[in-house]
């Protein structure tokens, strides 16, 4: 496609002068330069083709970056990086020392504020809205897009209390798609359908036009007026019921997110509102490209595929491939609930990713999606295994974080016997700092009576599982990476695993290699290096961060002065510092080198890329070794 209105945006002040053909054409023009360029290099998909039109009015009537928009939930935002200045660095999105695949504050003085994670752009607004008071800017407007599910999380109803209270001068545009990336769940969603399903509203917006078409007759041109006060109309309309009413908003809506020509009208009149303000715009995600549409949550981020078709381009390879560590949890707890009826898995809106979606397709009486609502989540299982269950958690690295209260106070302190199924470990790759599930090993180890373990393959992940729920041992965290592991044949019988031991994969000399989790298998790679060269570590994969094997731990000290420990986890805090601090507290004296995620947030690249910079690669894990051979302790620059 020729993208002839496109290629002249260089930023949002060139939309300011487009006529309503040049908008519908500018959105046309979007729309597809996103599917054009997202075929071939995978992202977020869906989510930005249903707020193309929105995107196009948004910076059509506001004036950013002096006007502050707040993108929630990231993954919406392509279109806003295309217009401010990244078209032609849009084919570096979320590739290593690429652009970002979500709006960072760092990278454009267009993104107002740093997203990935939802349901923060209110609260942030609000911030941004008193701050503007301060510093005598009351002529700025602050608009926060939320959507995609986010309206389902804690904070966000937070954020809109407060600005209710505070009367600040904010915008709030609810992006109405009905899906987080599977389907929305939950009593918000069935809210926002009434509404938009009004019958009231619905015939009363009738009844005005037909009337103002009457008075067309009478006075020439009354229809001009209908957009003037249609938003008036439905405010007076839905008044009485309104949630958002209730927080102090001034609600508008549901209008087309799909015309955006009557959008940019609205939100000019919207604009010279003072005071909180909701818009209420209903969207289609994948809107305009027809497989995305119907299947919205293959296509939230789809991998390569064929723009003319639809069709996803799969690896010509014919091998057969080990699984993804997410399908053997969906698995396993699928044939784990079928003989312990006391099972039951929750997700916080991720189901597919996470691959309770299994489970819940056969046992849908014993599976709960809960939203975006991490907090609710852990609490939740929390209830339930003080009622007697056996909950298993399912829930990301870097979303646990939202519920580390909730962790430390309803599970830990009561000792309840939850299951925390952690997903997404370790260094994730192109959704970058954000995603990264680099602290969990970091911040569990801290909480008492926390369980923490790391597989180190597919049928070690299966017998933790199992392990976990034959009885009450408390907060129980098994944390894997995303991607697949090393096993083929990996279904096999259980095995009970004895809490807090660790194993020795590979005997050695000189050196012993220490590590957790599905990394151990660079660990393994390296050493075959490392024999050729008639090096030969020793291995242990330690299993158990907490509690830590202390007779194994002992056994290393007393063989090895120099030990290299690796982990796909921050380094401060994780499985470098238990081991130091074993050495110190048992009056051991040994060289160690850590090997794992430095003390600086990591951006995007694939897994590899992110590996290699942090120096816990195979060829990293070969040099620490090799400096230890001959004592000198040789550093990789990140």
């Amino acid at each position: 496609m020729d993208y002839k209105l496109l290629n002249q945006i260089e930023g949002p002040q060139d939309l300011k002068t487009l006529s309503p053909e040049q908008l519908i054409l500018l959105s046309n023009e979007l729309r597809q330069f996103i599917i054009d360029v997202v075929s071939s290099n995978p992202g977020h998909f869906g989510a930005s083709l249903g707020v193309v039109e929105l995107t196009v009015a948004i910076h059509h009537v506001f004036n950013a970056p002096y006007d502050q928009i707040i993108w929630d939930v990231g993954h919406q935002a392509y279109g806003h990086k295309i217009l401010t200045g990244r078209r032609d660095v849009f084919h570096t999105n979320r590739k290593f020392k690429g652009i970002s695949g979500f709006p960072k504050i760092s990278e454009s003085a267009y993104d107002a504020f740093g997203v990935g994670h939802s349901s923060t752009s209110i609260s942030a607004a609000v911030g941004m809205s008193v701050a503007n008071l301060h510093l005598n800017q009351k002529d700025k407007h602050v608009v926060a897009i939320i959507g995609d599910g986010s309206l389902n999380a804690g904070l966000a109803y937070e954020g809109l209390n407060n600005a209710g209270h505070e009367h600040k001068n904010i915008l709030v545009i609810l992006n109405d798609n009905n899906m987080a990336i599977d389907p929305n769940v939950g009593a918000m969603k069935d809210y926002l359908l009434d509404i938009t399903t009004s019958k009231a509203y619905n015939k009363v917006k009738t009844d005005v036009w037909n009337l103002l078409g009457y008075l067309d007759k009478i006075t020439p041109n009354a229809r001009q007026y209908v957009q003037k006060i249609e938003v008036a109309i439905k405010s007076i309309v839905l008044k009485q019921s309104n949630l958002f009413e209730s927080f102090n908003f001034r609600y508008f809506g549901p209008v087309d997110g799909h015309d955006v020509v009557h959008l940019a009208s609205v939100l000019k009149d919207i604009k010279e509102i003072d005071g909180p303000k909701i818009l209420h715009v209903l969207t289609k995600k994948g809107k305009g490209f027809a497989m995305a549409e119907k299947n919205q949550t293959a296509f939230h981020s789809p991998g390569k595929f064929d723009k003319n078709t639809g069709e996803f381009i799969k690896p010509t390879s014919q091998e057969k491939l080990p699984p993804r560590f997410q399908d053997v949890f969906g698995n396993t707890i699928l044939e784990l609930a079928k003989t312990n009826k006391r099972i039951v898995g929750i997700t916080a809106a991720m189901p597919t990713g996470s691959s309770l979606k299994i489970m819940m397709d056969e046992i849908p009486e014993r599976t709960y999606d809960v939203g975006i609502a991490e907090q609710h989540a852990v609490t939740f299982a929390a209830g339930l295994a003080a009622a007697g269950m056996v909950p298993f958690c399912v829930i990301y690295s870097t979303f646990l974080q939202r519920a580390y209260d909730q962790v430390i106070h309803d599970v830990a302190l009561q000792k309840l016997p939850v299951i925390f199924c952690i997903d997404r470990a370790g260094l994730v790759g192109e959704d970058g700092a954000t995603h990264h599930g680099a602290f969990d090993l970091a911040y569990l180890r801290c909480i008492p009576e926390m369980i923490i373990s790391a597989p180190m393959n597919e049928i070690e992940m299966r017998n933790l599982m199992f392990t976990a729920q034959l009885r009450p041992y408390g907060p129980f965290a098994i944390r894997y990476p995303r991607g697949r592991g090393v096993c083929r044949e990996w279904q096999q019988t259980f095995s009970e695993i004895e809490v807090g031991t660790g194993r020795m994969i590979q005997d050695g000399e000189e050196i012993a290699i220490l590590s957790i989790g599905a990394i151990g298998n660079k660990v393994t790679e390296a050493i075959y290096s490392l024999e050729k060269e008639r090096i030969h570590p020793a291995h242990f994969d330690i299993r158990f961060l907490k509690p830590i094997d202390k007779k194994l731990l002992k056994t290393v000290f007393n063989r090895f002065k120099k030990i290299v420990t690796v982990e796909d986890g921050t380094i401060l805090g994780g499985l470098g510092s238990v081991v130091m601090e074993y050495m110190n507290d048992n009056n051991y004296n040994a060289k160690i080198v850590r090997l794992g995620i430095p003390d600086h947030f990591i951006e995007q690249g694939t897994p590899d890329e992110l590996h290699k910079l942090c120096g816990f690669d195979a060829e990293g894990i070969v040099m620490a070794v090799r400096s230890m051979v001959s004592s000198k302790l040789l550093t990789r620059a990140v």
